[in-house]
C-alpha cells in the first residue's frame, strides 16, 4: 500500500536525486564533461570521513550507507542514500573534508564528477545552485528530525520507523498490496537503529510474531505497514 497521507516521508528521506534531473543540457553537459563511473561491491567504500574531496557522487543504481565511525571503531548509520542521490558536495560548498564516510550497501554503479567541474557548473548554473540551496536546507530538517527520534523514542519505535522509511528505499516497480523486500543484515540495520544487533533481531521476532514482516535469511518482508506506522508513533 501506498504510505502517502498516513506518514510523512518527506521528513526522513533526503531529495537530492532532483538536483540533475531536467537540467538544460548545456548545464547538464558542463557537469558531466569528465564523469566517470565504477562497480562499487557490497561494503566498498566510496570515501573515508576525514578526507579531502577530489569530486561528487551520484548513484546510478544501488544503495550507499553514510556513517561515522566511534572512538571504538563501531559504526553509527546516519542515512542510507538511494539510487538518484548525490554523495559528497557537502564538503566541497563548505571547503572542508568528508564528514562522514560512504560505502556501498549493496553491489552498486556510481558515478564522479571531478571537483572542478561540478564547481564550474555552480558557477554558471542558476538553476543548479537554487536546486542545491534547497535540498540542504530539505537535508538540515531530516537530520534534526533524526536526532529528535534517537532523544526521545524507544528503540522499538525507532526501528519500526527506520523500516517503513527503508520499505520506501526498496520500492522496486511497487504496485498496491505488494510486499516490499528490504535487503539489509542486521549490523547495519542495528547500526542505523543506533542499539544493539541482538535487539533488532529480537524485535524482528516480535515483528514476526505480529504479522508485522517476515523474513527469509537477511531480506526483511514488510506485510503491514499500517502496523508499523502505529508503533513508530511518528507522523
Amino acid at each position: 500500500m501506498s504510505i502517502k497521507g498516513i506518514f510523512s516521508i518527506d521528513k526522513w528521506d533526503f531529495k537530492s536525486e532532483s538536483v540533475l534531473a531536467d537540467l538544460p543540457a548545456e548545464e547538464f553537459a558542463l557537469l558531466t564533461a569528465n564523469k566517470t563511473e565504477r562497480e562499487y561491491k557490497k561494503g566498498e567504500i566510496i570515501f573515508w570521513e576525514g578526507a579531502a574531496p577530489s569530486g561528487i557522487f551520484y548513484i546510478v543504481e544501488g544503495k550507499v550507507k553514510k556513517y561515522k565511525l566511534d572512538k571504538d571503531g563501531k559504526e553509527h548509520i546516519i542515512y542510507v542514500a538511494n539510487t538518484g542521490e548525490l554523495l559528497g558536495y557537502h564538503a566541497i560548498l563548505a571547503e572542508s573534508r568528508y564528514p562522514d564516510s560512504a560505502a556501498a550497501l549493496e553491489a552498486s554503479r556510481i558515478a564522479f564528477v571531478p571537483k572542478e567541474d561540478f564547481l564550474n557548473a555552480l558557477h554558471r548554473s542558476e538553476l543548479l545552485n537554487r536546486r542545491l540551496l534547497k535540498t540542504l536546507s530539505h537535508e538540515f530538517e531530516v537530520l534534526a528530525n533524526s536526532l529528535t527520534l534517537f532523544a526521545q523514542k524507544s528503540v522499538r519505535e525507532r526501528l519500526a520507523l527506520q523500516l517503513i522509511v527503508l520499505r520506501e528505499k526498496y520500492k522496486v516497480n511497487f504496485k498496491p498490496g505488494m510486499p516490499v523486500e528490504i535487503n539489509m543484515g542486521r549490523d547495519d540495520l542495528a547500526n542505523l537503529v543506533g542499539t544493539a544487533r541482538e535487539n533488532v533481531i529480537r524485535l524482528l521476532s516480535e515483528f514476526k510474531d505480529d504479522a508485522i514482516l517476515e523474513t527469509k535469511g537477511r531480506k526483511i518482508i514488510v506485510l503491514d505497514v499500517n502496523k508499523l506506522i502505529k508503533i513508530a508513533n511518528y507522523n
